[in-house]
């Protein structure tokens, strides 16, 4: 009995489709599962190394939870820089070790980013060694106190807002060969920009503050993918 059910459904649809020229789902033709921004990499593992201002403690600016997996950085904007006698703003972040020059890499994580952080950069595409005359990254994610919470690509392209206080899933997807950078936010895609020409590069994520006061960025579920 159910066969002939199934017989009849798909008769049915047939009918309607050569009646108003427009294809039915049926019982026979289920709809396909949506693609996974994901789908086609491998994961592999990455280490890395923690950035901090430079006369502080680790634990003074970083926390791990090994029960929630969740790395928590902060800084303040009078914390001295990575390096003393450096001109670069205050930073603590995670340093991926893993550097590229090609191929296709992505980094995944949930991300949380405090109401009150303004002005913080907490992902980056680092271009640890790029020819003379060339800019010193490819992307920069930065949060403003604007909206509740707003992401953007450097001060321009707006990610994501809303995003005080609650976790949401970030991956940042480069083709070095192709040049392409894509951002999406819950896997959605959100942008894609070229990168910034030929370089050796590396992920990075914490805050590195250009803003005032506290900076605060926490971090879970961890990935990294190529393909």
């Amino acid at each position: 009995m159910p066969a002939l059910r199934t017989r009849v459904a798909i008769a049915v649809a047939a009918l309607m489709a050569a009646l108003t020229g427009v294809a039915s789902a049926t019982p026979a033709t289920a709809t396909a599962t949506a693609t996974a921004p994901t789908d086609g990499w491998q994961q592999k593992s990455f280490t890395y190394a923690m950035h901090k201002p430079w006369n502080l403690d680790l634990s003074e600016r970083y926390r791990y939870d090994s029960g929630t997996n969740t790395h928590t950085m902060w800084v303040y904007s009078t914390d001295e820089p990575l390096e003393e006698g450096s001109s670069t703003d205050p930073r603590t972040e995670m340093r991926w070790q893993q550097e590229y020059t090609s191929g296709k890499h992505m980094w995944d994580a949930d991300v949380y980013i405090p109401s009150g952080t303004n002005g913080a950069d907490f992902m980056q595409i680092l271009r640890v060694k790029h020819p003379s005359g060339t800019p010193a990254t490819d992307i920069m994610l930065r949060v403003s106190s604007e909206n509740g919470g707003t992401v953007k690509r450097y001060t321009d392209q707006v990610i994501k807002s809303g995003v005080y206080n609650k976790w949401w899933n970030l991956k940042v997807a480069h083709d070095a060969d192709a040049g392409k950078i894509q951002v999406y936010a819950d896997d959605q895609l959100v942008l894609t920009v070229a990168d910034r020409g030929a370089a050796t590069r590396h992920f990075k994520n914490g805050v590195y503050h250009h803003g005032s006061g506290r900076a605060e960025a926490r971090f879970r579920n961890i990935h990294y993918w190529v393909k």
